[in-house]
This record gives structure tokens, C-alpha cells and sequence, in this order.
């Protein structure tokens, strides 16, 4: 059996340790207390105060994202009558807008296959009727509408959930499949066509999505059809939502038109800026 040696060994052999390799292993010497090579690479500054590794050091700036919407920022955020080409009009009382021929029970029997699409196509029609395409948001909103002839554009910016937002837009991308083409009947009986179809949306923003939807039904005793396209963008947590059309026909193109000066407002707002009066020149 070899022989333990003896505490000044012991001592001398720790301390020429942490004299040759600077590391950070404890060398007791028998009372618990911190050992020679912990404390000598403390004193060279290669190791943190009781023994922890320093803290990593980031490698880059830290992200910083969108500020939150307040309720000024979504006003500000709002289309003006200088970021819509044509003879638009603002007004007044767009968020008691009500179109009638969206007004209608789905009719079931056109989902023999997939009856469950039903409650998917009424959605949408009460989303459209109610201006609630994307829900009760969560924060922050604002509306605004122009009108031009028997055509209108309505604009809508609002805070919401996250996780619900993206949940909408995929619900979106899903109606021209499960919505293709429906019957809706209303309340006096009178029965309209509806088709929903994918519209094609500007490349801004965070995520998109586009509907163009057409209700074939009677106003005033005659023939009539509503072309509607819905344009959604998200920035952030925060979302805008331009609807254009009317009996006059679809206003796709200035849908698309309000969806990039309303996205560039948006984000000069969520940015801490102020969107200026003057509308960004189109590209």
C-alpha cells in the first residue's frame, strides 16, 4: 500500500498546477476551501468570481421588433384620398357599412361531401356583412371608407393575437376549395349564387392573403352582382384589411393600390414614424 502523502506535498503539487495550466479545477486542501489554481486564474482575469463560466458575449446587435399599435397609430395609419388614384370620396360612416345581398343562409345541400365547409362559407359571408373578416381584434383599431359611384374601399387596421391572426389568413387561403361556389338563400326567399375565388396580393408585409368573391342575387327588384376583393396584410401583430367593389364591378386594382400605401403607413407607424401626407410614389 503506498503512502498518502503529506499536506505540504499535497499544497505544493496544486499550486504548481495552477502555476502551469491556469485552469480552474478546484484544489481542496481538506477544509472546504476554494484551491490555488481557481484562485490564481481569478487574479490573471481568466476565470468569473466563484468559479462560473463567463457569460457569452452576443455576437450582434439584439432585434428589435415593430412597436405596438396604439390607438393614434391606427388612425394614422389609415388610406387618405391621396393614396387612391380616381375620383374617391372619404366618408363618414364606413364602419356602418352593411351590404344586403351578403345577407343569406348557406344552403347545406351544396356540401354533400364536406358539410362542415358549410359553416366555413356562412363565416365568411358574416364576415364580410360584419366587416369581421379576421375577428374581434385584440387591440388597438381604426376604419376608415371612400367611396366612388356605387363602388366602395374599405380600410381597416387593427391589433390582434398573433397565433388567432395566422389562424385567420390560413382559414383564408383554404375558402376558394371549400367555398368554390355556393348557394345562399335569404330571408324572403330569394336564392344567390355565390363564388369565391384566390385574388392575387402585392408582396408586402409579413403574410398575405387575397379573396375575390361575387354574390349573384336581385337589388331593388332587378338583376345585380356584387364583386368584392379582399386584400389582408400582416405586419407584425397588426394587420390591414382593404375591401373594394360593388355592383359597378371589381376595383381589384385599387385594392391592390390601397393595400401598399396602407402597408407603408403601417409600418412607419409601428416604426416609431408618421406616415407622411403625401402618398409613397408607386414602383
Amino acid at each position: 500500500m503506498s503512502r498518502r502523502p503529506s499536506r505540504p506535498v499535497r499544497l505544493a503539487a496544486c499550486a504548481l498546477a495552477a502555476g502551469a495550466l491556469l485552469t480552474t479545477a478546484a484544489c481542496s486542501d481538506g477544509s472546504g476551501g476554494s484551491g490555488a489554481a481557481r484562485d490564481a486564474a481569478e487574479r490573471a482575469g481568466t476565470a468569473s468570481p466563484a468559479g462560473r463560466a463567463p457569460a457569452a458575449q452576443p455576437t450582434g446587435s439584439p432585434s428589435t421588433g415593430p412597436a405596438a399599435l396604439t390607438e393614434s397609430g391606427a388612425k394614422a395609419a389609415l388610406l387618405t384620398e391621396g393614396d387612391l388614384e380616381g375620383d374617391w370620396n372619404q366618408v363618414q360612416d364606413a364602419d356602418k357599412w352593411r351590404d344586403q345581398l351578403l345577407v343569406g343562409e348557406v344552403d347545406v345541400s351544396d356540401f354533400l361531401t364536406a358539410k362542415t365547409d358549410a359553416s366555413d362559407c356562412q363565416e365568411l359571408l358574416d364576415g364580410l356583412y360584419g366587416e369581421k373578416l379576421l375577428g374581434e381584434p385584440s387591440g388597438p383599431s381604426a376604419v376608415t371608407g371612400f367611396e366612388q359611384g356605387d363602388s366602395r374601399l374599405l380600410d381597416q387596421v387593427a391589433d390582434y393575437d398573433r397565433a388567432g391572426l395566422d389562424d385567420r389568413l390560413e382559414w383564408m387561403a383554404s375558402l376558394p376549395q371549400k367555398c368554390d361556389q355556393f348557394t345562399a338563400t335569404d330571408s324572403g326567399g330569394e336564392k344567390r349564387t355565390v363564388q369565391v375565388t384566390e385574388a392575387s396580393v402585392p408582396d408586402v408585409g409579413d403574410a398575405r392573403e387575397g379573396l375575390r368573391v361575387t354574390v349573384q342575387g336581385t337589388s331593388d327588384g332587378s338583376p345585380a352582382t356584387l364583386s368584392l376583393d379582399v386584400a389582408v396584410v400582416r405586419v407584425g401583430t397588426s394587420a390591414l384589411t382593404v375591401t373594394g367593389g360593388g355592383l359597378d364591378g371589381d376595383q381589384a386594382d385599387a385594392v391592390e393600390q390601397g393595400v401598399r400605401q396602407g402597408t407603408d403607413r403601417l409600418k412607419t407607424v409601428l416604426d416609431g414614424g408618421t406616415p407622411s401626407p403625401q402618398p409613397t410614389p408607386m414602383t
